[in-house]
């Protein structure tokens, strides 16, 4: 299949794009990414190692459009929960044991 990332023209195959992938490990992260036999890697990842372009020069876009045609699952990661953290005088009371009146 012909396909445009970061401006040039490659011609990807399902079979082409395991072979390639085969011995990367996947980075941890969030947003989009690409179900690769038992595996998610991350969309960027994916197009860095198929294209060999910097990830600056290509869009996560591209790289979802082109795997999503070539049959690969694309999906979004959800977005970390932000950790709520103790003010200091609540962790100096979970410290000494104590509890706050309210």
């Amino acid at each position: 299949m012909r396909c445009v990332i970061a401006r040039f023209p490659f011609e990807l195959t399902k079979s082409g794009v395991l072979e390639s992938m085969k011995g990367i490990t996947p980075e941890a992260g969030t947003g989009e990414f690409v179900a690769i036999g038992r595996r998610r890697y991350p969309v960027k990842q994916v197009g860095q190692v198929i294209a060999g372009q910097d990830r600056r020069d290509f869009t996560a876009g591209e790289v979802v459009r082109a795997m999503t045609r070539l049959g690969f699952t694309c999906h979004t990661l959800p977005e970390a929960a932000p950790v709520s953290a103790l003010s200091p005088l609540q962790h100096a009371s979970a410290m000494l044991g104590t509890t706050l009146p309210a």
